[in-house]
């Protein structure tokens, strides 16, 4: 098999990195739609807080025989969620938008849900529904990004893959609550929709 030959006009790019050098790292060769690309990163942050927020408050209100480990799982995954939050707000400076960190409107547009659980199970069974909604999101992102932007592309790949990690994090801590036998108190909202 021939070895497929590298070529490229070095010169153009040198000229070409030379106009537009107020844009930073957009270069010609971007060809993603920029604002598009950071809505989708803005509404992935906003996930990503609010995953924040819900593992924390189940780290501080997680109750019961096992909740030291489960709340440790809860605390791990909020810092990890944290950093995702991060690394997203810095890509969305370096397309040249702004991260959107506005509590006003933050649900609207996050892709995940908040809700607190009313038990250990409950807010395992929360933390599994919201991974498993960031993963199908960020799935279409990634294919959406495709060859377009592969830096945000890659960088969504990863913290897809953290999210995949996760759902399995917490779809095994509630397999192994089954089988431990974890009493879950009496829900104070029996009859109403969570």
């Amino acid at each position: 098999m021939a070895s497929k030959p590298f070529i490229t006009d070095i010169q153009t790019i040198r000229q070409r990195a030379r106009e537009h050098i107020d844009r930073g790292a957009i270069t010609d060769g971007y060809s993603a739609d920029r604002e598009t690309v950071i809505k989708l990163l803005n509404e992935a942050l906003a996930t990503e807080i609010v995953c924040v927020l819900r593992y924390k408050r189940h780290y501080y209100m997680a109750s019961g025989i096992h909740a030291k480990s489960v709340a440790a799982e809860f605390l791990e995954h909020a810092n990890e969620e944290q950093g995702h939050a991060d690394r997203i707000a810095e890509r969305i400076t370096q397309l040249d938008g702004a991260p959107d960190f506005n509590p006003a409107g933050l649900l609207t547009r996050a892709h995940a849900d908040y809700v607190e659980g009313d038990d250990l199970v409950d807010m395992i069974k929360e933390n599994l529904v919201a991974e498993r909604i960031a993963i199908d999101s960020y799935r279409d992102i990634v294919r959406y990004l495709g060859n377009d932007d592969p830096t945000s592309r890659r960088m969504m790949e990863e913290i897809l893959a953290m999210e995949e990690e996760h759902a399995e994090d917490m779809a095994t801590l509630l397999e192994e609550l089954g089988r431990k036998g974890e009493p879950a108190r009496p829900s104070q909202t029996s009859g109403k929709e969570h």
